[in-house]
């Protein structure tokens, strides 16, 4: 076991390190201008779109354009959005902040065109399920020979399900109650087995009115709890926000508890965390974002990319101002520990209760949205006749991961959530002329008043 824990942490730094990171950004970089930010432009389009109702009576969909982005939110806003943001903090300091912005303004040009492909390279099962995502736009779009490259997507996807997607998730929600209001970990458990097992069971359907529900209640509640943290600390905005800027490009000296940052730190930390809660490139969301209702392609990718902005431009946002407005940055905390700190220092008593409870809905309803993603994976492996047993086998999981210990699980599903870009990455970018072609097409129907 440590021979392969050995291997795995080897693997981990390559997947997750420098190359991979420049990759990511490179790609976004490259799809951005070459879409002559287009991502940028039509961020307001794009909520705009998902408050209307497309879904039309023949429209190929399971879902309703809205409630697929909250499926993909679901399982995009989590326990990053407050554990990875404070690490990134702690390690690269306040300009990680800076760094995670700039990995959501060019991701949303890499999610745009991952839901683009999705929807455009969509199948309908045997079953009439509606499947899309990275596995069908390699398959469909690049041709049989590269098929190969959606089959090893299809496992690392499923592989990482049960660790990011699952029992972490569930470790989260068992520790953090446990810690705040002394419940056992088997009791939390058992009740995230009943709570999981009664919305699976339902399929994808169920899961979307779920997600449609708890995520915009959720977000909101973090953010107005953010927001009265931040309000309560507001003379401390204006420079807060130079020094983000400014720490950016500067090395970060030690202070207090924070041991002093490079500003490759800085880049690093920012960048892979930004990645990391937000999954531009990772191929994970377009998978929710296939089975919309719509027909043009385009719609669903303005409405997929509000992912990237949402959860990063602003719930992660939310955090790092707390945490930073509050100078708790510099205790020498971590991961949810100092953004609690940071809640309880401006809301003494109550604080931490908010982040637990923030904490668990981000985690439980992760949990959901994995699921959709790795059961479309074991789809394209195995067909229907698994969805079934697929979602019994996760549902089952829940609750050991509550009470095991994760380490390795966790080094594991890590390394494969990351493993999952290589494939989606080299897609997009063989298939880069189809979405320029797309878009070009979108901007002469924009431009000549076509909807």
């Amino acid at each position: 076991m440590e021979l392969l824990t050995t291997i795995l942490s080897s693997v981990n730094s390559v997947v997750w390190g420098p190359l991979m990171l420049v990759l990511l950004l490179g790609t976004g970089l490259y799809l951005t201008f070459r879409m002559r930010f287009l991502t940028f432009r039509n961020i307001p389009t794009g909520f705009r779109m998902l408050w209307q109702r497309r879904e039309k009576t023949g429209d190929t969909g399971e879902l309703s354009p809205f409630n697929a982005l909250m499926t993909a939110l679901a399982a995009t806003i989590g326990t990053g959005n407050i554990a990875g943001v404070a690490t990134a903090i702690f390690t690269g300091g306040p300009g990680a902040l800076f760094w995670m912005w700039c990995t959501a303004m060019v991701g949303m040009a890499t999610k745009f065109s991952e839901v683009m492909l999705a929807v455009r390279y969509r199948e309908v099962t045997p079953a009439g399920h509606v499947v899309g995502g990275p596995m069908y736009y390699i398959k469909n779009g690049l041709g049989k020979k590269w098929a190969w490259m959606g089959v090893l997507f299809s496992v690392f996807g499923a592989v990482a399900a049960f660790g990011i997607g699952n029992t972490v998730q569930a470790n989260s929600i068992a520790e953090v109650i446990n810690g705040t209001f002394g419940v056992p970990h088997w009791l939390t458990g058992a009740v995230l087995f009943l709570l999981v097992g009664a919305v699976l069971v339902g399929g994808l359907q169920r899961i979307g009115a779920v997600a449609g529900k708890i995520v915009p209640i959720m977000a909101f509640f973090y953010i107005a709890a953010s927001l009265v943290v931040i309000f309560l600390n507001i003379e401390q905005i204006p420079s807060v926000i130079a020094f983000v800027v400014k720490d950016a490009f500067t090395p970060t000296a030690a202070t207090g508890g924070f041991a002093g940052a490079s500003v490759w730190m800085a880049i690093r930390f920012g960048v892979a965390r930004g990645v990391f809660s937000n999954e531009a490139g990772l191929g994970s969301a377009p998978i929710a974002h296939a089975s919309a209702t719509v027909r043009k392609p385009v719609h669903q990718a303005l409405i997929g990319m509000l992912g990237t902005f949402i959860d990063t431009i602003i719930v992660c946002s939310m955090t790092g101002f707390a945490i930073l407005v509050t100078g708790v940055w510099t205790s020498g905390k971590t991961g949810a520990t100092l953004t609690s700190a940071a809640f309880e220092t401006a809301l003494p008593g109550v604080g931490s209760i908010l982040v637990a409870i923030a904490l668990t809905l981000f985690a439980f309803t992760t949990i959901l949205g994995w699921c959709v993603y790795s059961e479309r994976c074991i789809v394209y492996l195995f067909g229907d006749r698994m969805l079934r047993p697929w979602r019994v086998l996760y549902t089952c999981v829940v609750p050991l991961g509550a009470v095991a210990q994760l380490d390795f699980v966790w080094l594991l599903s890590d390394t494969f959530n990351a493993l999952m870009a290589i494939p989606n990455l080299i897609a997009l970018l063989l298939l880069s002329p189809v979405v320029f072609a797309m878009v070009r097409e979108y901007v002469q129907e924009s431009s000549a008043g076509g909807k």
